[in-house]
């Protein structure tokens, strides 16, 4: 069952997810504990035409470069790696962790060195897809590492990532489909719209999308997916939240994070465990202290925390923001090394009203 699984997971990526079509120049790029998808994954490009291409990545290595490379050697961009984020038509990345602490102790202002240096390649990507140059999805390939950051069997978890992908349904893209079109009715409320207030016991704040756009994340940049979200007017945010589960970051879980935001900006912050990861992210560069993304999960066949943002991002019921980076095609401004996810539980005694109406109570849209 869980081969037939992973094969409906590797056909999302391609040909629902990426849309691959004959000439198109794809990249793959997987940890090596992926390889059986990513084989998957390569068998289904040849047969819509595609010119795969791959790129192997590995947490050994990596931690090996971060203890051991001197600046000019992390402050390097790999030409290759360029040269296919200005050039390709379609990425597709598959991790499939094999320690979710491996990095932890790691210096994080390496990983921070690291991140700004790469944050180019990050830009150009995303500027592209913003003009829809490039396509690009990324999917989590179930481990033992990851089932263990759960706290459940490696069964039970492949049956989890499978779920929230609807690979366990007869047709997954006609699944898919059907939450795009539940979604799409909700953007296209919003369209237009100017402030969103949320009020609930880990939340007090409102923000402008005020000549924002909001996006319908239905599977084709991340599977699973099931979220909306926008890029906040950048000086408009102000108030408070408390994030109800760990952010983490370079395999440290940053947990009981709590901002307060003036005019914009992170002005207090804290965190009960690893505030000093918290701090160095925060000050990586101007835009860091920014949001640059506010979204909401959809997704209630994610009905746990996991430890994985990929999935916990989309919990139903659930609102994220990143601090950082926003995306360039919700109209945001926001520019930054650092993009990284937080989540809110909304699905008690919470609210989200737009222009004052009432848009969402519990973790229900009532619109």
């Amino acid at each position: 069952m869980s081969d037939v699984r992973r094969r409906k997971l590797a056909g999302l990526l391609v040909n629902y997810s990426t849309a691959v079509k004959p000439g198109d120049w794809v990249g793959i790029l997987g940890d090596f504990k992926s390889l059986p998808i990513l084989r998957d994954v390569y068998e289904a490009v040849v047969a819509a035409g595609g010119h795969p291409s791959l790129f192997i990545d590995d947490s050994r290595m990596q931690r090996h470069f971060l203890r051991h490379a001197s600046d000019e050697q992390i402050n390097w961009i790999d030409p290759s790696l360029q040269r296919f984020t200005e050039q390709g038509d379609v990425y597709i990345r598959v991790g499939a962790p094999d320690n979710t602490r491996a990095m932890s102790n790691i210096d994080a202002r390496r990983i921070r060195q690291q991140r700004a240096a790469q944050s180019a390649i990050l830009q150009t990507r995303l500027e592209r897809a913003a003009r829809g140059e490039f396509r690009w999805v990324g999917a989590l390939y179930p481990t033992q590492a990851s089932a263990q950051e759960a706290n459940i069997s490696l069964e039970e978890y492949e049956d989890f990532v499978y779920g929230a992908c609807f690979c366990d349904a007869a047709d997954p893209a006609a699944e898919w489909r059907k939450l795009s079109e539940m979604q799409q009715q909700k953007v296209d409320y919003l369209a237009g719209k100017r402030q969103i207030t949320l009020r609930g016991p880990h939340i007090d704040l409102t923000l402008s999308i005020e000549g924002r756009a909001f996006v319908n994340s239905d599977g084709k940049r991340n599977m699973p997916s099931g979220e909306i979200f926008t890029g906040p007017v950048e000086d408009s945010v102000n108030g408070w939240v408390r994030f109800s589960y760990p952010a983490i970051v370079g395999g440290r879980a940053v947990s009981g994070i709590e901002l307060r935001f003036e005019e914009g900006r992170v002005t207090e912050a804290s965190a009960e465990a690893h505030e000093d990861l918290l701090r160095a992210q925060l000050d990586t560069d101007a835009g860091a202290r920014y949001l640059g993304e506010f979204a909401i999960g959809t997704n209630f066949g994610i009905n746990r925390f996991t430890g994985m943002i990929l999935y916990d991002e989309k919990i139903g019921g659930t609102v994220h923001m990143a601090v950082g980076m926003g995306y360039p095609e919700t109209g945001s401004l926001n520019k930054s090394a650092v993009h990284w996810d937080m989540i809110c539980d909304m699905r008690q005694d919470s609210e989200i009203r737009v222009d004052g109406e009432l848009f969402y109570r519990d973790g229900a849209f009532v619109i």
